[in-house]
């Protein structure tokens, strides 16, 4: 497995949202431990320690695997590849054959490996050999912004009051709000808002990503109606998490060998539609 050294976002869309990424991941854990925790639970006690360190374990896993998707290199540079396969198709940008479900980024410009799609929160592509840690990711950041949100609705909820129209506007409009009249308390608000569209946005990438998965689609192959790459539910997982697709939510650092090279793929000869 090769590790990517250019790592930097090849566009200025990747390069706003991944710094958004980056920026808003250490602002929440900084919200959700150090200012909403110790107003339900007294700071040090059993409970909080126990939230704290359920905390720094989410934290931990979203990062790590953050970190893996981008440093693994699931492109076809510097890889030996068979010299013939089936459904293998030229591309004329990086001059060569290419195997079958592997396809050029043109962010990236090179051509990856089961290409999924690019993903502009990592600014890299999500492919053979990081589609496993992309799911975790998601996975991760999903538990960690609903984890949160409840305690967050409670700690947000004593702040609110109904006594005039702007009450009804510091709620649905938080961060416009900061233009009219900054408090802290907007500012924990707007996190609160965001952290509740977050909840809604990972668990439809969750569910769309993990769907694809069990189903053996690749976000391209879903779009054509290709199929021929089914094995099963069971099968396809591991071809996407590993042998260990188990155990892959523990940590990153689980070895889960993949049963395919990215490469050679088993088809069930069956297609639907073109």
């Amino acid at each position: 497995m090769n590790i990517r050294l250019d790592v930097y976002p090849k566009s200025w869309k990747d390069a706003c949202v991944t710094a958004f990424l980056l920026v808003i991941i250490p602002v929440i854990y900084y919200f959700e431990l150090y200012v909403v925790l110790p107003t339900f639970y007294p700071p040090w006690g059993l409970a909080y320690l126990f939230h704290f360190a359920v905390g720094h374990f989410i934290l931990f896993n979203l990062c790590s695997n953050l970190l893996a998707i981008v440093l693994i290199d699931t492109s076809i540079a510097g890889k030996m590849l068979p010299t013939d396969g089936v459904n293998w198709h030229f591309c004329s940008v990086c001059e060569t054959f290419v195997p079958a479900r592997s396809y050029h980024c043109p962010t990236c410009n090179v051509c990856i490996l089961k290409r999924d799609h690019h993903c502009m929160f990592t600014s890299c592509c999500i492919g053979h050999y990081n589609h496993r840690f992309f799911l975790v990711f998601v996975l991760y950041v999903f538990i960690a912004i609903l984890y949160s949100t409840v305690y967050n609705v409670q700690y947000i909820y004593q702040f609110i009051t109904f006594d005039s129209y702007l009450s009804l506007l510091k709620i649905v409009f938080p961060l416009t709000m900061l233009f009219v009249k900054w408090t802290s308390y907007q500012l924990q608000l707007s996190l609160v808002i965001v952290g509740i569209l977050g909840c809604l946005f990972t668990g439809v990438l969750l569910y769309y990503h993990l769907n694809l998965i069990l189903n053996g689609f690749t976000t391209h192959e879903r779009g054509r109606q290709v199929s021929v790459y089914d094995q099963g539910k069971m099968n396809n997982l591991k071809i996407a998490l590993g042998n260990r697709w188990y155990l892959v939510w523990i940590s990153p650092c689980i070895d889960s060998v993949l049963p395919c090279d990215g490469a050679v793929w088993t088809t069930n000869l069956s297609t639907k539609g073109k």
